[in-house]
């Protein structure tokens, strides 16, 4: 069996991250670079004029024009952090290098901090790969499939009726031979309407979406989408199908990846902000060494996130 490049690359290794982001000063060099990529600009009135001065070992930035001030991370993801910054290089280092995911917990003991810090840090970094993905449209070969998080309840109903289960579409571009390119998960119910507006949303026009025989799947042909039905019934046959061969392999290491990290997820709240963080992982694991780089520059451009908007229930759950 030829080796798979993409799985066996080699990626930022843990020196190499140390040698580019190993000190304070290197990180906030990187994060100025990459939130002000053609020089500094103030944030109140787009001047460019500014001076600098240093106050408590933190670089400030003064608009010579409206006199506004601001450092590095204000306006940011980042933004009142009473942590170093080499601590949140070090956490989205974790974040993207990992196959699998990287619970709080585990932060935790990587970054030293407390249990309440660290389940911040992950979720607002969570919360960057989400709106960072939410414009991701799909095209060409799509398969797509729904699949669910969480489990029966003792007691409770079981299948697609459980209470403790939620659903979400799960959706893979591939190149014409099946190979996975790119991937879209997205918390929905399986009704015509809910996924006619998911299709407006992840699907471009042109796209030729294979599913299986969920009748809501045949939504997207109101976008103009071509679509093709195999009724597959259920089990190993339906899972081995090589018509979603793609979506299919998706789905096993997600659900993998989930079970094999976390011991207890609050999916009714947060299953999107934990879909979407596989999801960004996996539409950039073509290039291992620019991927924190890429969510460094989503985080700089990412308003800041307080701990009460973190805990809102999504889409209003």
């Amino acid at each position: 069996m030829p080796m798979n490049r993409v799985q066996f690359q080699s990626g930022l290794s843990m020196p190499e991250f140390l040698g580019r982001y190993g000190t304070e000063q290197q990180c906030e060099a990187a994060l100025e670079a990459s939130r002000w990529p053609s020089g500094w600009r103030c944030p109140q009135c787009a001047a460019t004029g500014y001076s600098r001065f240093v106050r408590d070992s933190r670089s400030y930035w003064q608009c010579t024009l409206c006199r506004h001030q601001c450092t590095v991370t204000s306006g940011t993801v980042f933004e009142a952090t009473k942590l170093p910054l080499s601590r949140w290089f070090l956490a989205m280092h974790l974040l993207t290098q990992s196959k699998n995911n990287v619970s709080a917990l585990e932060l935790k003991r990587h970054l030293g901090v407390c249990y309440k810090t660290a389940w911040s840090m992950k979720h607002k970094l969570m919360e960057v790969m989400l709106r960072r993905e939410a414009g991701r449209r799909l095209e060409g070969r799509v398969e797509v499939d729904d699949a669910y998080l969480g489990g029966e309840r003792t007691g409770g109903l079981r299948g697609r009726g459980s209470e403790n289960k939620v659903g979400f579409i799960a959706a893979v571009q591939t190149t014409e031979a099946g190979q996975p390119l790119y991937a879209c998960l997205r918390r929905s119910p399986f009704t015509k309407e809910a996924l006619t507006a998911w299709a407006r949303q992840c699907l471009a026009g042109t796209s030729t979406v294979f599913s299986d025989g969920l009748a809501c799947f045949r939504a997207v042909v109101d976008v103009g989408a071509k679509h093709h039905v195999t009724v597959t019934g259920g089990g190993k046959a339906a899972a081995k199908a090589e018509q979603f061969w793609a979506v299919n392999t998706l789905l096993s290491n997600l659900k993998t990846s989930l079970s094999g990290t976390y011991h207890a997820i609050g999916f009714e709240k947060y299953a999107q902000r934990y879909l979407s963080e596989l999801q960004y992982r996996f539409n950039r694991r073509f290039d291992m060494k620019t991927i924190l780089v890429r969510l460094v520059r989503a985080a700089a451009i990412t308003p800041p996130l307080p701990g009460r908007m973190l805990r809102v229930a999504e889409d209003g759950h």
